[in-house]
Protein backbone atom coordinates (compact mmCIF):
# COMPACT_ATOMS: atom_id res chain seq x y z
CA UNK A 1 0.00 0.00 0.00
CA UNK A 2 1.37 3.32 -0.54
CA UNK A 3 2.36 5.64 2.33
CA UNK A 4 1.50 9.15 2.77
CA UNK A 5 2.82 11.49 5.12
CA UNK A 6 1.95 15.17 5.74
CA UNK A 7 3.98 17.69 6.09
CA UNK A 8 4.02 21.79 6.34
CA UNK A 9 3.09 23.26 3.04
CA UNK A 10 6.14 25.94 3.55
CA UNK A 11 8.57 24.82 6.65
CA UNK A 12 9.24 27.55 8.97
CA UNK A 13 12.65 26.96 9.09
CA UNK A 14 12.78 27.10 5.16
CA UNK A 15 14.33 23.01 4.66
CA UNK A 16 16.63 22.75 6.46
CA UNK A 17 15.25 19.81 8.28
CA UNK A 18 14.46 20.83 11.68
CA UNK A 19 10.49 19.94 11.33
CA UNK A 20 9.22 16.63 12.62
CA UNK A 21 8.48 15.34 8.91
CA UNK A 22 12.02 14.87 8.33
CA UNK A 23 12.92 12.11 11.11
CA UNK A 24 9.33 10.68 9.20
CA UNK A 25 11.04 10.75 5.91
CA UNK A 26 14.57 9.31 6.99
CA UNK A 27 13.17 6.45 8.71
CA UNK A 28 11.31 5.66 5.20
CA UNK A 29 14.81 6.10 3.65
CA UNK A 30 16.49 3.37 5.86
CA UNK A 31 13.60 1.01 5.34
CA UNK A 32 13.59 1.79 1.56
CA UNK A 33 10.15 2.53 1.50
CA UNK A 34 8.64 5.14 -0.75
CA UNK A 35 6.19 7.58 -0.06
CA UNK A 36 3.99 10.38 -0.75
CA UNK A 37 3.93 13.74 0.54
CA UNK A 38 0.61 15.78 1.40
CA UNK A 39 1.60 19.35 2.00
CA UNK A 40 -0.64 21.03 4.66
CA UNK A 41 -1.06 24.84 5.46
CA UNK A 42 -0.88 26.41 8.89
CA UNK A 43 -4.73 27.12 8.09
CA UNK A 44 -5.42 23.78 7.22
CA UNK A 45 -3.69 22.08 10.01
CA UNK A 46 -6.85 23.39 12.14
CA UNK A 47 -9.62 22.41 9.65
CA UNK A 48 -11.78 19.15 10.59
CA UNK A 49 -9.91 17.76 7.61
CA UNK A 50 -6.70 17.12 9.21
CA UNK A 51 -7.72 17.24 12.69
CA UNK A 52 -9.56 13.62 11.90
CA UNK A 53 -5.95 12.40 11.43
CA UNK A 54 -4.42 14.66 14.03
CA UNK A 55 -6.21 15.69 16.66
CA UNK A 56 -3.76 18.68 17.60
CA UNK A 57 -3.65 19.81 14.57
CA UNK A 58 0.23 18.96 13.61
CA UNK A 59 2.55 17.12 11.54
CA UNK A 60 3.79 14.83 10.49
CA UNK A 61 1.18 12.16 10.02
CA UNK A 62 1.53 8.39 8.05
CA UNK A 63 -0.94 6.49 6.41
CA UNK A 64 -0.89 3.27 4.81
CA UNK A 65 -4.23 1.82 3.84
CA UNK A 66 -6.71 1.71 6.87
CA UNK A 67 -3.81 2.97 9.22
CA UNK A 68 -3.76 6.59 10.64
CA UNK A 69 -0.61 7.30 12.91
CA UNK A 70 0.08 10.41 14.53
CA UNK A 71 3.59 11.56 16.55
CA UNK A 72 6.72 11.23 14.98
CA UNK A 73 7.75 8.82 17.37
CA UNK A 74 5.54 6.16 17.16
CA UNK A 75 5.27 6.41 13.18
CA UNK A 76 8.87 5.91 13.38
CA UNK A 77 8.57 2.69 15.71
CA UNK A 78 6.13 1.26 13.28
CA UNK A 79 8.31 1.77 10.71
CA UNK A 80 11.20 0.31 12.09
CA UNK A 81 9.66 -2.37 14.36
CA UNK A 82 8.40 -4.14 10.57
CA UNK A 83 11.99 -3.09 8.73
CA UNK A 84 15.30 -4.39 8.96
CA UNK A 85 18.45 -3.02 10.55
CA UNK A 86 16.18 -0.33 12.75
CA UNK A 87 16.06 -2.11 15.82
CA UNK A 88 18.45 -5.39 16.82
CA UNK A 89 17.33 -9.07 16.91
CA UNK A 90 18.43 -9.29 20.01
CA UNK A 91 15.64 -8.70 22.60
CA UNK A 92 17.53 -7.42 25.09
CA UNK A 93 19.34 -4.42 22.70
CA UNK A 94 16.38 -4.01 20.79
CA UNK A 95 14.67 -2.64 24.37
CA UNK A 96 17.60 -0.33 24.63
CA UNK A 97 17.08 1.03 20.94
CA UNK A 98 13.46 1.89 21.93
CA UNK A 99 14.39 3.42 25.73
CA UNK A 100 17.06 5.89 23.30
CA UNK A 101 14.14 6.82 21.32
CA UNK A 102 12.07 7.49 24.39
CA UNK A 103 14.77 9.51 25.76
CA UNK A 104 15.40 11.72 23.01
CA UNK A 105 11.49 12.78 22.52
CA UNK A 106 10.86 12.35 26.46
CA UNK A 107 14.01 13.71 27.89
CA UNK A 108 16.31 15.52 25.63
CA UNK A 109 13.71 17.35 23.11
CA UNK A 110 11.70 19.35 25.81
CA UNK A 111 14.08 21.65 26.82
CA UNK A 112 15.18 22.01 23.57
CA UNK A 113 11.35 23.06 22.67
CA UNK A 114 11.59 25.81 25.35
CA UNK A 115 14.26 27.19 23.42
CA UNK A 116 12.58 27.44 20.45
CA UNK A 117 8.95 28.80 22.58
CA UNK A 118 10.77 31.29 24.58
CA UNK A 119 12.82 32.81 21.78
CA UNK A 120 9.99 32.81 19.24
CA UNK A 121 6.86 32.86 21.14
CA UNK A 122 7.55 34.70 24.35
CA UNK A 123 10.19 36.85 22.78
CA UNK A 124 8.27 39.98 23.39
CA UNK A 125 7.30 39.29 26.84
CA UNK A 126 9.10 40.90 29.87
CA UNK A 127 10.57 37.84 31.04
CA UNK A 128 11.51 36.39 27.99
CA UNK A 129 15.34 37.84 28.46
CA UNK A 130 15.61 36.21 31.65
CA UNK A 131 14.55 33.06 30.98
CA UNK A 132 16.65 32.50 28.11
CA UNK A 133 19.82 31.92 29.73
CA UNK A 134 18.24 29.46 32.69
CA UNK A 135 16.99 27.42 28.92
CA UNK A 136 19.78 27.37 27.09
CA UNK A 137 21.65 26.09 30.90
CA UNK A 138 18.87 23.47 31.01
CA UNK A 139 19.87 21.80 27.63
CA UNK A 140 23.57 22.49 28.27
CA UNK A 141 23.15 20.21 31.06
CA UNK A 142 21.22 17.74 29.34
CA UNK A 143 23.54 17.39 26.68
CA UNK A 144 26.94 17.39 28.94
CA UNK A 145 25.08 14.29 30.61
CA UNK A 146 24.54 12.58 27.11
CA UNK A 147 27.57 13.53 26.09
CA UNK A 148 28.74 11.50 29.04
CA UNK A 149 27.15 8.39 28.63
CA UNK A 150 28.29 8.34 24.48
CA UNK A 151 31.67 8.91 25.19
CA UNK A 152 33.85 8.19 22.53
CA UNK A 153 31.28 5.12 20.68
CA UNK A 154 30.05 5.94 17.32
CA UNK A 155 26.24 5.16 18.23
CA UNK A 156 24.57 5.05 21.72
CA UNK A 157 24.39 1.54 21.85
CA UNK A 158 26.36 -0.63 19.31
CA UNK A 159 25.42 -0.64 15.81
CA UNK A 160 22.88 2.58 14.31
CA UNK A 161 19.46 2.46 15.31
CA UNK A 162 16.25 4.13 15.68
CA UNK A 163 17.35 5.27 19.07
CA UNK A 164 20.07 6.83 16.93
CA UNK A 165 17.68 8.11 14.38
CA UNK A 166 15.42 10.09 16.90
CA UNK A 167 18.48 11.19 18.96
CA UNK A 168 20.16 12.72 16.43
CA UNK A 169 16.98 14.08 14.66
CA UNK A 170 16.17 16.35 18.34
CA UNK A 171 19.84 17.61 18.53
CA UNK A 172 19.87 18.97 15.28
CA UNK A 173 17.62 21.55 16.50
CA UNK A 174 20.18 22.54 18.94
CA UNK A 175 22.37 23.78 15.71
CA UNK A 176 21.07 27.22 15.39
CA UNK A 177 21.60 28.15 18.76
CA UNK A 178 25.34 27.23 18.58
CA UNK A 179 25.05 25.35 21.79
CA UNK A 180 25.74 21.75 19.84
CA UNK A 181 28.94 22.97 19.38
CA UNK A 182 29.65 23.00 22.81
CA UNK A 183 29.94 19.63 22.72
CA UNK A 184 32.06 18.37 20.27
CA UNK A 185 31.53 14.49 20.29
CA UNK A 186 27.85 15.03 20.14
CA UNK A 187 28.06 17.43 17.04
CA UNK A 188 30.37 14.55 15.60
CA UNK A 189 28.03 12.05 15.98
CA UNK A 190 25.29 13.89 14.49
CA UNK A 191 27.36 14.57 11.53
CA UNK A 192 27.62 10.72 10.98
CA UNK A 193 23.77 10.84 11.42
CA UNK A 194 23.60 13.23 8.84
CA UNK A 195 26.11 11.62 6.37
CA UNK A 196 24.14 8.47 6.26
CA UNK A 197 22.71 8.44 2.70
CA UNK A 198 19.03 7.70 4.09
CA UNK A 199 19.38 10.76 5.78
CA UNK A 200 21.25 12.84 2.60
CA UNK A 201 18.16 11.52 0.79
CA UNK A 202 15.23 12.48 3.23
CA UNK A 203 16.74 16.40 3.71
CA UNK A 204 17.28 16.58 -0.19
CA UNK A 205 13.57 15.61 -0.65
CA UNK A 206 12.12 18.01 2.44
CA UNK A 207 14.42 20.94 0.74
CA UNK A 208 13.52 20.38 -2.83
CA UNK A 209 9.64 20.05 -1.33
CA UNK A 210 10.39 24.00 0.55
CA UNK A 211 11.99 25.34 -2.10
CA UNK A 212 10.77 23.78 -5.58
CA UNK A 213 14.46 22.91 -6.63
CA UNK A 214 14.83 19.16 -7.84
CA UNK A 215 16.39 16.41 -5.37
CA UNK A 216 19.45 14.58 -6.06
CA UNK A 217 19.56 10.88 -5.53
Amino acid sequence: MTITITAFERSPDGGKGLARDTRVRWVLEEAGLPYNVRPVSFTAMKEPAHLAIHPFGQIPTYEEGDLVLFESGAIIFHVASRHAGLLPDDADARARAIMWMFAGLNTVEPPILELVTVKFTEGDKPWAKDRLPLVRDRIRHRLGQLSARLGDATWLDGAFSAGDLVMVSVLLRTRPSGILDEFPSLAAYVARGEARPAYQRAFAAQLAFNTGAPANG
